[in-house]
């Protein structure tokens, strides 16, 4: 049994898979960063299966792009069971997950995530499934144009990303653009598959080398200058004569 762990986004996801099938799963939205909801999913997919930690086979973890601390919550706890289980662990790229389901399908596939500062994260896999590009932080209008003057035919595009830029890429590409709407399940589902896949194959990962995939760094802002207080005192204190 293959336990598989998702927190890239808002929408976050934890599966158990076995022998090439998804035997349960279970998605949710959090408004920061699944801190909160991720231990007790993960607690509670092992009691509905009957299983402990070190009954599992491995451990996959999606490893972003995404959110920077939502990345390393997920990474941290699929770390920490693989260390405790002495078990595998396997790292997929988040981008990789969101155009699983099309791979194949005879059709260029272009994976969008939303990657702050009216840019996205993407990748691009041809008809074949070979990847054209790595994954990368770019602007939509000059994406949308790369793939216009180098892809002939439909494209599909699919991922978290494409909601807030479906008009742009239809008004774009038009006929040419098929557009998915995302499914928050199906990427813990595409994460336990490709993680069966990957464990079966024995492509396993460095416990203590894996990282997440962040593409861009966060923004940290500057802290606002504060004036100290003198100790014991106010601001408007005046010295003794």
């Amino acid at each position: 049994m293959l336990l598989a762990l998702d927190t890239s986004t808002r929408y976050g996801g934890v599966a158990l898979a076995h022998e090439d099938r998804v035997v349960a799963s279970h998605t949710w939205y959090s408004k920061y960063n699944h801190t909160a909801e991720l231990m007790p999913a993960v607690v509670q997919i092992l009691l509905r299966g009957d299983l402990k930690a070190s009954d599992l086979d491995g451990v996959v973890v999606a490893l972003g792009p995404g959110g920077f601390s939502a990345l390393r919550v997920g990474i941290s706890v699929a770390k920490g069971l693989a260390l405790v289980a002495k078990k595998p662990i396997i790292g997929v790229g988040t981008l990789d997950l969101e155009a699983h389901p099309y791979i194949g399908s005879g059709a260029p596939v272009c994976a969008l995530l939303e990657a702050g500062r009216e840019e996205c994260a993407t990748a691009l896999f041809g008809p074949d499934g070979v990847r054209l590009r790595e994954d990368r932080v770019c602007n939509v209008e000059n994406l949308l144009a790369e793939i216009e003057a180098e892809v002939s035919g439909p494209a599909i595009f699919c991922g978290e990303g494409v909601v807030p830029w479906r008009e742009q890429i239809a008004s774009r590409l038009g006929e040419n653009a098929q557009i998915v709407r995302p499914i928050p399940a199906a990427r813990v589902w595409a994460l336990a598959v490709v993680g069966q896949e990957r464990l079966a194959a024995g492509e396993l990962d460095d416990l203590t080398t894996l990282q997440p995939e962040y593409l861009r760094m966060p923004s940290i802002g500057v802290p606002k200058r504060r004036d100290r207080l003198p100790q014991g005192g106010s601001r408007s204190r005046k010295p003794v004569r």
